[in-house]
C-alpha cells in the first residue's frame, strides 16, 4: 500500500466532496425521512459504486493516454460545465 497516494486521494476527495450538492441531498434526505442510517448506507453504496467505476475508467486510460491529457481534458470539461452551467443551459 503508498500512503502517500492513499492519503493525497483521501484528502482530495474528503475536501472536493466536503459541502457539495450531494451532501446537501443527504442532509436534506435524513432530516426528510427521520431514516438516518438507511441514507447513509445508501449514501456508501453510491459512492463505493461511483468511485469504483471512476477507478476503473482511470486506471483503463492510464493505459492508453498519458496522464497530462487526462488532466487537461478533465479541466477543460469543468470549465465547460461551469459555462454551462453559469449560462443557464445546464
Amino acid at each position: 500500500m503508498d500512503w502517500k497516494i492513499f492519503f493525497a486521494s483521501f484528502g482530495a476527495i474528503f475536501f472536493a466532496e466536503l459541502a457539495d450538492k450531494t451532501q446537501l441531498v443527504g442532509i436534506g434526505m435524513s432530516a426528510k425521512s427521520g431514516k438516518p442510517l438507511a441514507v447513509w448506507l445508501g449514501s456508501i453504496s453510491a459512492y463505493i459504486i461511483v468511485t469504483a467505476i471512476s477507478v476503473l475508467i482511470g486506471a483503463t486510460l492510464g493505459r492508453y493516454v498519458k496522464p497530462e491529457i487526462i488532466k487537461y481534458t478533465g479541466a477543460a470539461l469543468f470549465i465547460v460545465i461551469g459555462i454551462l452551467m453559469f449560462a443557464g443551459k445546464l
